[in-house]
């Protein structure tokens, strides 16, 4: 059976441009089962996204919205929007090794197999 993904748990994963420096990105999760997942340090936190992104773990700001289901991570980008080595004006694509993160079997939702 293939792993469970953060967007699995997901309504959407998107990233954008959070000015010409930065990249914001959203996971806006289905439910509070999904959230909780999404939300829990142990498993997403500053040095999970600095490792996976490449950037500085000090750079990394995370906020977690409960009330909405919904964690924001935010992070300076690589190359200044529009630069020669910009591949991703609008870092629309960003979002995707996040999204492709795999759920540890111990935080999956109740009911499913790993």
């Amino acid at each position: 059976m293939p792993e469970t993904t953060l967007a699995d748990l997901a309504h959407e994963v998107r990233s954008k441009n959070a000015g010409p420096f930065w990249v914001t990105m959203e996971l806006f999760m289905r439910d509070a089962e999904g959230y909780r997942i999404a939300a829990d340090e142990s498993f997403l936190n500053e040095s999970v996204i600095a490792q996976l992104y490449r950037v500085e773990e000090k750079t990394v700001q995370l906020f977690r919205i409960p009330s909405l289901n919904v964690v924001k991570i935010s992070f300076p980008r690589p190359v200044g929007q529009g630069s020669l080595r910009d591949r991703d004006v609008h870092a629309g694509q960003h979002h995707v090794p996040l999204a492709r993160m795999p759920v540890p079997p111990s935080t999956r939702p109740l009911g499913e197999s790993p």
